[in-house]
């Protein structure tokens, strides 16, 4: 261990790791209210203060893709601080960017300067990245039977304060109506301040930390400073395929989300919808995201990450048909977002799950960074054609071609499982071999040849 690691996790008795795991989900419980909240107040209206800023519709998809972009750039430096430092440091540091970001939209938004809104919107994204890091925090000191169930914990936990988000961001608006900043703009100025407050929680709270006292609790070969890095996290996807699926999981749903996500409050608008409305709408759809996490965390632990990844699939493609054959039926609209949050919840949850199930501990923060960097990456994309589809062709036909990603990630899921089963079989046979032939060295060392990298065969 490095002396960073010696001073941030001394060693845990067993006995003590159950009050370990309620202390360190209470705390990451307490943050992603917060982070939620603060997130949700602010990119509830980003499309519209883009559209008020730059004074055309096809740019406002830029807004809330500048925010995804932002918490892809930052996903592998954070990856990078929480190898060396741990989860603490990442998770502090990535709240404070995200207030200066917020910050930076209101200064843009008053002066009218639509470069500078964007680069506030990409640090914005910072908080976003923090409080999809904290799942992964979530999962650290987790028992591997349970560790979907953690994760979907505290993605639960966002619910309080994303629901909340967008129905105060009305007030938050009004609040700034004598200072000269526009009424969209003054969400972010409240973000600033709420993303402060998560910040110091995390600093004071969150010790010991998770990941160190989890390296602190491996065995001894896992500790190996170069089994961390970035290029060994990039080798242990690159190695199993579950952990290719799982990539591909959280990108696809994130990516169908985020695209229709953006679009929406633009294409209620177009039909009449006031923007309480659109805060309703998108609070039902934040509540879709969150409030069910438990409910698809326990599915994937019973069931099997494989058929939640295909429950997600199945989900996100019944949204986007409701989504995009609404028209001016706004509750068929707020009903397609809901099932859209649903999709995106069972994908995040399976995907992270499988993800850390799939990798050695010692590479997991560093594949959970590319993780986070391919979903928002990919997203981001997905994000900026949006407004173009948007304003070159209709909302429905952006459904159309976000339903359109959902082809291949079923065929995956379905592919994956078909190898599972001929895997299992083929185990079974081998099991009938060794009975029959207990002692042979050469099926021995095709066994050992057959572990995944980083589990160890008793």
């Amino acid at each position: 261990m490095t002396a960073v690691e010696r001073a941030a996790a001394a060693p845990v008795d067993a006995a003590l790791l159950p009050a370990l795991r309620r202390r360190t989900t209470g705390v990451l419980v307490a943050s992603q209210i917060l982070g939620g909240l603060g997130v949700a107040t602010g990119i509830a209206l980003s499309a519209v203060l883009a559209r008020q800023v730059s004074g055309t519709e096809a740019l406002s998809g830029l807004a809330p893709t500048a925010t995804v972009a932002g918490t892809a750039v930052l996903s592998i430096p954070m990856a990078a601080l929480m190898t060396a430092r741990g989860r603490r440091p990442g998770l502090v540091l990535a709240y404070l960017i995200g207030a200066l970001g917020a910050c930076v939209v209101v200064v843009g938004a008053r002066a009218g300067n639509y470069p500078l809104l964007l680069c506030g919107m990409a640090a914005f994204g910072a908080a976003s990245s923090a409080n999809l890091q904290a799942r992964f925090a979530a999962a650290d000191l987790a028992e591997p039977r349970r560790r979907a169930r953690a994760i979907s914990n505290v993605v639960w936990a966002t619910t309080i304060g994303a629901v909340l988000g967008p129905n105060i961001a009305a007030p938050a608006g009004r609040s700034v109506a004598g200072l000269g900043i526009p009424p969209a703009a003054g969400p972010f100025l409240w973000a600033a301040g709420i993303f402060v407050m998560a910040a110091v929680l995390v600093a004071v709270l969150l010790r010991p930390d998770p990941l160190l006292t989890a390296r602190a609790l491996a065995p001894q070969e896992e500790r190996s400073p170069q089994a961390r890095s970035l290029r060994a996290g990039l080798a242990a996807v690159a190695a199993s395929p579950r952990a290719r699926l799982a990539l591909v999981t959280v990108a696809v749903s994130h990516t169908a989300m985020v695209s229709v996500m953006s679009m929406t409050p633009l294409d209620l608008t177009h039909h009449g919808a006031s923007i309480d409305l659109i805060g309703l709408v998108i609070s039902g759809h934040i509540a879709g995201m969150y409030a069910f996490a438990p409910l698809m965390g326990r599915l994937a632990d019973r069931v099997g990450r494989l058929s939640v990844a295909g429950l997600a699939a199945g989900l996100l493609a019944v949204a986007m048909f409701l989504a995009g054959t609404a028209g001016d039926s706004h509750g068929q609209t707020a009903a397609g977002l809901f099932v859209l949050g649903l999709g995106w919840s069972a994908g995040l949850v399976s995907g992270s799950a499988l993800l850390t199930d799939s990798v050695p501990q010692s590479a997991r923060a560093a594949a959970q960074g590319i993780s986070d960097l391919t979903m928002n990456t990919s997203a981001g994309f997905g994000g900026a054609i949006a407004g173009l589809i948007v304003a070159q062709a209709s909302y429905a036909w952006l459904n159309a071609a976000a339903a359109s990603l959902l082809v291949p990630l079923a065929a995956l899921v379905l592919f994956t499982r078909t190898g599972n089963r001929k895997g299992k079989a083929k185990e079974k046979s081998k099991s009938r071999g060794k009975e029959k032939g207990k002692g042979n060295e050469g099926r021995s060392r095709t066994a050992a040849q057959d572990s995944p990298p980083g589990v160890r065969r008793s």
